[in-house]
């Protein structure tokens, strides 16, 4: 069945419902961790379970869901997500442990990673190639309004209400964006039936999980600890398991010669580069903010806000432009901004005022808007139609991978650097390591840009050499 471009904006609607309340419900928990120790008089490690069994069970589940999507269709599988999403929202609502709210959670997540891993593949398939940087640089100010409206909100929330109702105003969204992918998703079923291989989930789901795992509690335990390297030991073997099924197996999870195209893995690589450092800055800079430069909570969450709010004006612009001159250049062009942004940030001091910070803050939103919505299209551009769920798994894996990962290792830089010069007691050495996690995160977009510029190259030899043969 072939798509009708005509509903494309009724299908963003969808989409974009999906994307908010995934986006919020990701923010909006952290303003309650306090209050969720004090309200089930837990400990601090059992609450953060709250935001890190989310957070693994949807990267986990991310390509999983992505390949149903490619199987039995898209649309289906989107509205289970809202459903499942919603019903288990009111349910961590009610929760009455701890214990219980984490399993709500888990199954909230398992809702999350259907809309997530879904809604750019639908939207990919609902706007025609020539206007998929716009819709994508549309989604990105979607994604920024969400990631400025979920701690604001938390916190009124529960500042006037209860801790339970950051859960209990995702139903009204929720039931909006059930109603909306019933209604205007396309329902564009894939040619054929193939079978689920249930093998390759298996391995692929051990080996994302591990890494996770490792990933998550070294934070803690240190990245070092036998356990922890035994889980990293765990993720390698079965991964080189989950390769060998791929290859003999009739349906993969992962058609493996996807990564054949050079140009598709190293977009996906680029996002993961980029979005790592972002993550661990934007982790270190509250305590940067209120140890260094002393400033109240209202005055941090407002120098935050100021990336999020450049990423949410400049992506659709940067999509637009993407469409009518091509991602390539909007992409180099966007890690340039991102390179020089990381070494202006490295001028943070504890002189450093308020609306300094800002303006340090905003370059690193801008390149991220010029980057990442060009980024994507050239991903889900650069695929079959029958693997754009797969696609887009991927795309929202190296997501959740880059924030995982650059908490983790610039979380673990900083604080070791921070030690080493004095504690957080010294603003002096929370700079240090600030500065110090902000050298590591201009190595990794450095990292990307090189490789944008060799995969612009490799893309100019080809269309040069495609041309020679049509003259010829």
């Amino acid at each position: 069945m072939d798509v009708d471009h005509g509903h494309k904006w009724l299908v963003m609607a969808a989409v974009a419902v999906g994307v908010f309340i995934a986006t919020v419900d990701g923010s909006i928990v952290n303003v309650a961790l306090p209050t969720l120790t004090d309200a089930f008089d837990a400990s601090i490690p059992a609450i953060q379970w709250v935001v890190l069994g989310y957070l693994l069970t949807i990267g986990t589940l991310l390509l999983i869901m992505g390949r149903l999507g490619d199987m039995f269709g898209k649309k289906g599988i989107y509205a289970a997500g809202f459903s499942i999403f919603t019903i288990a929202s009111m349910a961590a609502g009610l929760a009455p442990t701890v214990g219980a709210l984490i399993g709500f959670r888990v199954v909230q997540a398992i809702g999350a990673a259907m809309i997530q891993s879904l809604g750019v593949a639908i939207l990919t398939e609902a706007f025609p190639s020539s206007e998929r940087g716009r819709a994508l640089g549309l989604i990105g100010s979607v994604v920024s309004l969400g990631i400025i409206t979920g701690p604001t909100l938390g916190g009124i929330l529960i500042d006037r209400l209860d801790w339970r109702w950051i859960f209990f105003v995702n139903l009204p969204i929720g039931l909006i964006g059930t109603l909306a992918a019933l209604k205007w998703v396309p329902n564009v079923r894939p040619p054929g039936r193939t079978r689920f291989d249930w093998l390759g989930a298996a391995t692929l789901f051990a080996t994302l999980i591990s890494l996770l795992l490792g990933l998550t509690l070294g934070q803690s335990l240190g990245f070092a600890a036998p356990p922890i390297l035994g889980l990293y030991a765990l993720s390698a073997l079965a991964l080189w398991a989950f390769i060998a099924v791929e290859k003999r197996a009739d349906a993969p999870m992962i058609d493996l010669t996807i990564f054949r195209n050079a140009l598709f893995t190293v977009n996906l690589v680029n996002g993961f580069l980029v979005f790592m450092p972002l993550a661990g800055i934007l982790f270190i800079a509250p305590f940067f903010l209120t140890e260094a430069m002393q400033l109240p909570p209202l005055r941090v969450g407002l120098a935050l806000a100021s990336a999020p709010i450049a990423l949410g004006l400049i992506a659709p612009l940067a999509g637009t432009a993407a469409d009518r001159i091509g991602p390539r250049r909007i992409t180099v062009a966007g890690l340039a901004v991102l390179t020089v942004a990381y070494v202006t940030l490295q001028g943070l001091d504890t002189d450093t005022g308020f609306w300094r910070f800002v303006l340090l803050l905003i370059p690193i939103g801008v390149g991220m808007a010029i980057f990442q919505s060009p980024n994507n299209s050239i991903i889900m551009g650069s695929v079959s139609p029958e693997r754009l769920g797969v696609a887009g798994g991927l795309l929202s894996l190296t997501r959740i991978m880059g924030q995982l990962g650059g908490i983790a290792v610039l979380g673990t830089i900083w604080s070791v650097e921070t030690a080493r010069s004095g504690g957080l007691s010294s603003p002096e050495a929370v700079v240090s390591g600030t500065r110090l996690a902000v050298w590591v995160g201009f190595g990794s977009v450095t990292a990307s840009l090189l490789l944008a510029l060799w995969g612009w190259r490799v893309e100019r030899q080809r269309a040069r050499a495609l041309s020679a043969q049509a003259s010829s």
